[in-house]
C-alpha cells in the first residue's frame, strides 16, 4: 500500500472548501514564502523540531545521540542538520519533550480511515476533505491513491495548490478533484521569486490550462502588506484571472501565527513587523477585482 509523509491532519476545518471538513498535510514544497504559516510543510520528509521553552538543559539528546549531531553550548543543545539521521534517539530520551519528529509515514488505508471518522458531518455540511501541505501534488502517487480511494467512497475532495509543478501530474489528478483552491501571490516574476523562492512562470500557465479543463476553481489570494497589497499588482491579477474559469477570489488577510514554529524549526521570520491588512485595504482591493468581472470573497 502506498505511503506518505504527512504532518497533520485537522478537522472540522471551515476554511478549505465548502462545509466541514477534514484537511490533511502532506510535507514537502517547492517554495518556501516569506509568510508561509505552515513551515513545518516545506521540507521534504521528516524533520526535528526543538520547543526550546521546554528544553531543561540536560544535555541527555547530546549524549545520546549516535551521529553527533547535537552538541551543548552554553547549556543549550545545537543540532547540526547535515549530521543528523532522524533516528529519534534524542526525542526519546528527552525527559522534558522537548524535541520531536515532525512528520508521519502513513499509508493510505490509514488516512482514509481517519477521513471517514467524519463522514457524517460531510453529508450534513457538504464538506468532504481537503489535501493541503506543503504542497500535496509533490507526493504524487500517495496523492492520487488517496484522491481514487476518496471518489470510490464518494467523499467531495479539495486540493490546496501553489501550482508550482508539471502540467502532467495536475492534468492526471484533475478529474478526480471536484475542487481546486490555486494560490496565487505576485504577478511580478521577478519579485514573486524573491519572496517565494520561485518565479511564477509555471503557476501562472498551469493555472492557465486547468481553466481550459476544471469548472470548480476557486483562487487563493493571500494580502501581505508592502509585498503585493499595491494597486498595480491586483490589476495586473484582475486583468490575468478575467478571461479565464474562476469561480471566485478568496482574499486572505495575512496574519503570523505561525511565527513560533519558526523558532522551534529554528527558521528566521522575516515579516515580524508586518501587521495585518485593514479591512478598508481589503474592501479596496475586492472592489479592484470586481470591477474585472470577478467573484470575490474576504476570508477562506
Amino acid at each position: 500500500m502506498t505511503t506518505g509523509i504527512i504532518f497533520n491532519i485537522q478537522r472540522y476545518s471551515i476554511h478549505d472548501g465548502p462545509g466541514i471538513r477534514t484537511t490533511v498535510f502532506l510535507k514537502g514544497c517547492p517554495l518556501s514564502c516569506w509568510w508561509c504559516h505552515n513551515p513545518e510543510g516545506q521540507q521534504d520528509g521528516q524533520e526535528i523540531i526543538f520547543w526550546e521553552n521546554r528544553c531543561l538543559g540536560c544535555g541527555k539528546c547530546s549524549e545520546h545521540c549516535p551521529s553527533g549531531a547535537i552538541q551543548m553550548k552554553d547549556k543549550k543543545p545545537v543540532n547540526d542538520k547535515t549530521k543528523c539521521t532522524l533516528c529519534g534517539r534524542c526525542v526519546e530520551v528527552c525527559p522534558a519533550q522537548a524535541r520531536e519528529i515532525l512528520g508521519i509515514k502513513i499509508t493510505v488505508g490509514e488516512v482514509i480511515k481517519e477521513i471517514e471518522k467524519d463522514s457524517i458531518f460531510y453529508e450534513e455540511s457538504g464538506g468532504g476533505v481537503t489535501f493541503s501541505g506543503g504542497e500535496p501534488l509533490r507526493q504524487t502517487e500517495f496523492l492520487n491513491d488517496l484522491l481514487d480511494c476518496c471518489k470510490q467512497r464518494g467523499i467531495h475532495t479539495a486540493i490546496d495548490t501553489c501550482g508550482h509543478l508539471s502540467w502532467e501530474v495536475l492534468e492526471k489528478v484533475s478529474p478526480k478533484v471536484d475542487l481546486f483552491l490555486y494560490d496565487l501571490k505576485l504577478m511580478d516574476s521577478k519579485k514573486h521569486q524573491n519572496c517565494t523562492g520561485v518565479t511564477n512562470d509555471i503557476i501562472l500557465e498551469n493555472l492557465k490550462k486547468l481553466s481550459l479543463e476544471h469548472h470548480n476553481i476557486y483562487i487563493r489570494l493571500p494580502i501581505i502588506s508592502g509585498i503585493n497589497d499595491d494597486s498595480q499588482n491586483i490589476r495586473e491579477l484582475g486583468r490575468f484571472l478575467s478571461p479565464l474559469n474562476i469561480v471566485q477570489i478568496n482574499v486572505l488577510p495575512y496574519h503570523n501565527i505561525g511565527i513560533d514554529k519558526y523558532q522551534r524549526l529554528n527558521k528566521s521570520y522575516r515579516l515580524s513587523r508586518t501587521k495585518p491588512p485593514s479591512e478598508e485595504i481589503l474592501a479596496k482591493i475586492s472592489e479592484i477585482l470586481k470591477g474585472y468581472g470577478l467573484k470575490v470573497k474576504i476570508g477562506g
